[in-house]
C-alpha cells in the first residue's frame, strides 16, 4: 500500500462538546504504524493524543486528513478478511435489530439507512427483518462487491461520503453507523446531517471505541514504565484508522446541542488481547462490572 499524503488540521474546539481544546491534557504520542511492545525502536511520524476535559473524547492534535479517502479505504475487502467475510450468519446484527424494533414500536416497511454500508450485510439482514433498507459506502471496492457479490440493488446503495450524499429530510425511521463513527473527521457535523434525514422520534444506532477501555490504559501504563511517552489510543494514520475514542458524556454533551436523547447505551468487553488465557474470565467480569470494555454502543432518539 502506498504511503498517504496528509494535511494536518488543528482542532480548536472539541468535535463532540465544542469546548476549547487549548488546555486539554496530553496523553502521549501515537506513531503512524503499529507500535508493538517497543515503540522507541521504531521510526515514523507521530501526532499528540489528547483527552477533552469536558466530555472525555480522545483525539489527535493535529488531525491527519489524507489527500483522498481512498488512500485509507481503497483495499479490496478480500484482503481484509478473505472469502468467508462474504457470508451472512443468522446472528449478524440480530441483537441490535431486536433493540431497535422495541424502541421504534416496529411496523413492517419502516425505512433504514446504513452509513458506511460496507458489503451491504447489514442491509441484507435489515430487509429480512422487515425494514426497507438503504445505504451508502465511501470505498469503491466495497461498493462494487456489495452490488456484484451481495446482490444489493444499485438504487438502494450510493457511493460516497456523508459529506456529499443526500437524502430527503425525515425519510428514515432508523439509521445505523455501525463501526463507522470513529472514522469520521467531523463526527458532530455528520450526526447533525443524519438527524435531518431521520424522522422525528426515529432512532440512530452508533458503535464506537470507548475511551474508558481498560486494556488501552494498561498498555499505556506499560509504555510509561518503559520510559516512553507513547500511547495506544486511536490510530489516525494506520489501520484501522480510528480517529476518536468516545465516552458516554461525549454523546450527552452533543445531545444538548443537537436535540437528541440517549435512549439506551451498552458497553461491550469484546476482545481481551495481551492477557493470559487463564486470567481472561476475571478481566471479562471486571470490565463488564466497571463498563471498561472496548466498545460503547448508543441508541439516540431524535426529539
Amino acid at each position: 500500500m502506498k504511503q498517504s499524503t496528509y494535511t494536518f488540521h488543528y482542532i480548536e474546539n472539541c468535535e463532540m462538546c465544542g469546548a476549547d481544546t487549548s488546555d486539554n491534557p496530553v496523553l502521549g504520542s501515537r506513531l503512524n504504524q503499529s507500535q508493538g511492545l517497543s515503540p522507541k525502536s521504531k521510526t515514523g511520524i507521530s501526532v499528540t493524543i489528547l483527552k477533552c476535559k469536558n466530555c472525555k473524547l480522545i483525539y489527535s492534535q493535529p488531525l491527519p486528513i489524507p489527500e483522498t479517502i481512498q488512500d485509507h479505504y481503497n483495499t479490496p475487502p478480500e484482503l481484509y478478511w478473505g472469502q468467508e467475510y462474504f457470508t451472512v450468519n443468522d446472528h449478524y446484527f440480530s441483537e441490535e435489530i431486536k433493540i431497535v424494533k422495541s424502541l421504534l414500536s416496529f411496523t413492517p416497511g419502516m425505512t433504514s439507512l446504513d452509513i458506511g454500508a460496507g458489503l451491504g450485510k447489514c442491509m441484507r439482514v435489515m430487509e429480512k427483518a422487515g425494514f426497507d433498507p438503504f445505504g451508502f459506502e465511501p470505498s469503491i471496492h466495497f461498493y462494487d462487491r456489495a452490488i456484484s457479490k451481495m446482490g444489493i440493488p444499485k438504487d438502494k446503495l450510493q457511493l460516497g461520503m456523508i459529506e456529499n450524499v443526500t437524502y430527503p429530510k425525515n425519510k428514515f425511521d432508523f439509521i445505523t453507523y455501525g463501526a463507522v463513527f470513529e472514522h469520521l473527521y467531523h463526527p458532530s457535523e455528520s450526526l447533525e446531517k443524519s438527524l435531518e434525514w431521520l424522522k422525528p422520534r426515529g432512532i440512530i444506532h452508533i458503535e464506537v471505541p470507548s475511551s474508558k477501555y481498560l486494556i488501552a490504559r494498561l498498555i499505556n501504563f506499560y509504555y510509561k514504565i518503559r520510559g516512553t511517552n507513547y500511547v495506544t489510543n486511536i490510530s489516525p494514520m494506520h489501520m484501522p484508522y480510528h480517529l476518536y475514542e468516545f465516552d458516554l458524556k461525549s454523546f450527552e454533551k452533543l445531545g444538548e446541542k443537537l436535540n437528541f436523547k440517549i435512549e439506551k447505551y451498552q458497553y461491550y468487553v469484546c476482545e481481551i488481547p495481551f492477557i493470559p488465557k487463564i486470567l481472561k474470565p476475571l478481566f471479562r467480569y471486571f470490565m463488564h462490572l466497571t463498563n471498561t470494555g472496548m466498545q460503547l454502543t448508543v441508541y439516540l432518539r431524535k426529539q
